[in-house]
């Protein structure tokens, strides 16, 4: 296998390919994981980025950051063992600047914002605060014992500069917002690399775009990490890469990553994943890949945001997004889409057509989840707009049961044998529908991601139809004012 995977990996400008689980949304089960472990490593994945966010069983006086269904430590244990079995190499996620909200959120920690309003970012000024990301490093790294990598996060650190203390201080010559930011990036990368010489900190890279080249080479952060290029559009700036690539090499970065996505960059409340963007985003990578020098990029994470951010719905669940990640590794891994490219993945998802995948529970595939997918998207697809077509277009409805009508429940009872029918249907159709949607995501999910997906996706429409159906049975009744007996 591993002669099978290295032949297949020289045929790739990225070596190492990494999918991200985002587990800030919607973190599925150990025994999911699994499942779909073999099926990454099939496809061509050679490691996993795990964003543990509140998932991670942080203890002591951390303890606060744990997600009601956090992983035990014997869980991380077993989901390394699993990557291991599946030669995944892992590399834990670690937000220690931005995106800080799972943190920050906490009124015992409330103190430590840039912004006393919002729990986005971290004070970078306070001793304390570089104190609680020392200490989630620690705890981290102590189940992650032997990671060649780890990764800082510190994208979207937004505010920063607006806090009290930061004001006060860019007043001061030649302090700057730069400057701000490279200095607490360097004290999180410099404990990194004194506490674990053989582990290199990973960055993303947007805080650092636009820092002038003899600032950035003026400071230690290119000696103490390696940043992540990302960019999740299908319209890639290729030549505004290959500059930004350029710049990064000159400051002294010595290794670079590229970061593309497979799911969740879309909308913020994407039920379906649209392959052809995803597709393309990777096509236009590897244009990158093949403009940049060779020893430039030493790999690619191919991010599956769950949430936008700690606060956000969910966008696609995981066992939505595997066709898209199946497309994009194997166009990672033979440069182009061709249809004996086109083939391979299906052949991989146990479909028949990518085009034409019916999404019926007996037709979308035969890969870990494959039934989620072929339920969510009925749902996603159609019933929204069956409940819209029976509420807001039927002739019946419309014309004598409209909203005027409910409020007074007012109707002509002949009106009700065309109407309830069709509702109750509908309503009938589409409960079973959901309690097997229900049934499928608690194999996968735990029972908040359940409620939750189905309280955003289903629910809404549901009450629309029990809503209908109370109105008419209230309407039916013999009108006791009007001296009506009909």
């Amino acid at each position: 296998m591993t002669s099978k995977n290295s032949e297949m990996s020289g045929s790739s400008p990225f070596k190492m390919r990494l999918v991200h689980l985002d587990l800030k949304g919607a973190p599925p089960k150990v025994c999911y994981l699994s499942e779909i472990f073999p099926l990454f490593r099939a496809l061509g994945a050679n490691g996993v980025l795990i964003e543990y966010e509140d998932m991670f069983p942080y203890e002591g006086h951390l303890r606060l950051l744990r997600a009601k269904h956090a992983y035990s430590p014997s869980e991380i244990k077993e989901i390394l063992h699993l990557a291991t079995l599946n030669e995944l190499e892992v590399i834990p996620l670690v937000q220690t600047f931005g995106h800080m909200e799972f943190v920050l959120k906490h009124e015992a920690l409330a103190h430590l914002r840039e912004v006393a309003r919002f729990p986005n970012t971290l004070n970078p000024h306070k001793e304390e605060s570089l104190a609680l990301v020392r200490a989630m490093i620690d705890q981290v790294m102590e189940l992650h014992p032997g990671a060649r990598w780890l990764h800082v996060g510190c994208d979207e650190v937004y505010y920063l500069g607006e806090g009290e203390t930061s004001r006060q201080w860019l007043q001061q010559e030649p302090n700057s917002k730069a400057e701000l930011c490279l200095s607490h990036m360097e004290a999180v990368a410099s404990h990194v690399r004194a506490r674990y010489p053989t582990t290199t900190p990973l960055m993303w890279d947007d805080m650092l775009r636009d820092i002038p080249e003899d600032q950035l080479s003026g400071s230690r952060v290119p000696q103490l990490v390696e940043p992540v290029l990302w960019d999740y559009g299908a319209d890639l700036d290729l030549h505004g890469k290959a500059l930004l690539v350029e710049k990064y090499r000159k400051s002294g970065f010595s290794w670079l990553w590229a970061a593309s996505a497979f799911k969740g960059a879309t909308g913020v409340n994407q039920s379906l994943t649209p392959i052809e963007h995803h597709l393309r985003n990777h096509l236009q990578w590897l244009q990158v890949a093949g403009s940049v020098p060779a020893d430039t990029l030493r790999g690619i994470i191919l991010t599956g945001w769950q949430r936008y951010d700690h606060f956000s719905v969910l966008c696609e669940l995981l066992p939505v997004g595997i066709p898209s990640l199946a497309v994009c590794l194997q166009v990672l891994l033979h440069g182009d889409f061709a249809e004996n490219v086109k083939a391979r993945v299906e052949n991989f998802l146990g479909i028949s057509s990518l085009e034409e995948m019916s999404f019926r529970s007996e037709g979308a595939g035969s890969f870990p989840g494959s039934n989620i997918l072929a339920l969510v998207t009925q749902v996603s697809l159609h019933l929204c707009s069956s409940v819209d077509a029976l509420l807001e277009r039927d002739r019946y409805v419309t014309g004598w049961f409209s909203p005027y009508h409910r409020r007074r429940k007012l109707i002509h009872p002949v009106m009700i044998e065309h109407i309830q029918p069709q509702a109750l249907s509908l309503l009938a159709r589409w409960s079973a529908l959901a309690g097997e949607l229900e049934a499928a995501l608690q194999r996968v999910f735990y029972p908040d991601t359940v409620e939750e997906w189905l309280e955003e996706n289903v629910h809404p429409s549901l009450r629309r139809l029990q809503a209908l159906l109370q109105d008419l049975g209230e309407a039916a009744r013999p009108r006791q004012d009007s001296g009506q007996d009909s």
